[in-house]
């Protein structure tokens, strides 16, 4: 017996969601249990380098297995065509036509709902996180002021190819506040909230660095300006070391700085970073200082 693992994450044309991919991994892993050869076939836009459909001979195969998301549509018919030698079951899907070609042509049913149908958990249910760092992302806008010294372009270029290969979950993050975009945070409160719930901060903004600092979390800062703008300059100002300057970015300094975020000297640094946090009056006194002088005149 050799079992294909395939789902809506292994077509071409698919779609590659959390729950598919996970559902084919679990599956995947209750065959490596009971000691079933197999193998998963994942979408060349997904997953360059897995195996394609392309890369599989219908003939070396005597089952094919459809894990989770609707039996529906075109390209689950040509799974039918495809391997037609091969005894086809459907598990954790859902049915949305249990007269459709797609649906007649597994010899197994075993689905997650449908008409008249008993819903079960999805296959997705329980998925164990293990421990993936969360990190979120906070990219400058171009910054004309600083004239040809500007060097987002190049620094942003860097910074995404980079985050696209980091093992973590990624989120885009924005210090822009609104009241009515729900995509954006509508207080400076909120925007802190969001940041203290991520692991490690990377940004190019100075308050992307200062806030994250101020909720604990450890900010990978990139200065996008050559010879070193504000970023450095609040780095040094909360002698935080982890920020690398644009003339200095490359991947190799990234994870660097990224290894050392993630590790306890790190962390206690941004824990440190944190208490003294707004604890520096020095430019409110000098404020009120100039207030009080100009009062008096």
């Amino acid at each position: 017996m050799r079992a294909l693992v395939t789902g809506w994450a292994s077509f071409l044309h698919g779609e590659a969601t959390a729950g598919d991919v996970a559902s084919l991994h679990r599956v995947a892993a209750r065959l490596a249990t009971d000691g079933i050869d197999h193998d998963i076939v994942l979408s060349p836009e997904f997953a360059p380098g897995a195996t394609h459909f392309d890369d599989t001979d219908p003939n070396d195969y005597t089952h094919v297995l459809f894990c989770c998301g609707p039996v529906h549509g075109w390209q689950v018919e040509e799974l039918h065509n495809r391997y037609s030698g091969c005894t086809r079951i459907a598990v954790g899907v859902s049915v949305i036509d249990p007269e459709s070609p797609a649906t007649k042509g597994f010899h197994t049913l075993l689905p997650r709902d449908g008409p008249g149908l008993r819903t079960s958990p999805d296959l997705a249910a329980g998925l164990d996180p293990c421990d993936t760092p969360v990190v979120g992302a906070v990219l400058a806008p171009a910054q004309p002021e600083y004239g040809d010294r500007t060097k987002h372009g190049e620094t942003h270029e860097v910074l995404r190819r980079w985050l696209a290969g980091l093992d973590a979950a990624r989120i885009p993050l924005d210090t822009r506040l609104a009241r009515g975009d729900w995509r954006l945070c509508s207080t400076p409160e909120a925007f802190v909230a969001l940041v203290a719930r991520t692991d490690v901060l990377v940004t190019t903004r100075l308050h992307g660095l200062v806030l994250a600092l101020s909720a604990g979390v450890p900010a990978l800062a990139v200065d996008p300006i050559s010879g070193g703008g504000k970023v450095t300059a609040q780095a040094r100002a909360q002698d935080w070391p982890a920020v690398i300057g644009a003339d200095e970015l490359s991947e190799t300094e990234l994870d660097r700085w990224w290894r050392w975020c993630r590790s306890d000297e790190g962390a206690c640094r941004a824990a440190a970073a944190r208490r003294s946090a707004g604890t520096d009056s020095s430019p409110l006194d000098a404020l009120a200082r100039h207030l009080h002088a100009a009062a008096l005149e």
